[in-house]
């Protein structure tokens, strides 16, 4: 939450605040955070088509999903 919280109001230097990116359409819940970051290297890896599919998969009209992250 921290995370995503920093990123809607550029509190951190970065892609979110360089192109004015606030609204979140994906995530996923780990238990630690070795994990995330895993698995955020290799989701960065990927071609833009791969992650629109799966962000699609799961947010088909990418909805702003950060009350639903706030809960």
């Amino acid at each position: 939450m921290r995370r995503v919280y920093e990123h809607r109001t550029d509190a951190v230097e970065g892609l979110t605040k360089r192109y004015s990116v606030h609204r979140l359409v994906y995530f996923e819940v780990f238990d630690d955070i070795e994990n995330a970051i895993a698995r955020e290297k290799c989701i960065k890896r990927w071609n833009r088509s791969w992650k629109i599919q799966m962000i699609e998969e799961k947010n088909l009209y990418w909805e702003d999903l950060y009350e639903l992250v706030c809960r």
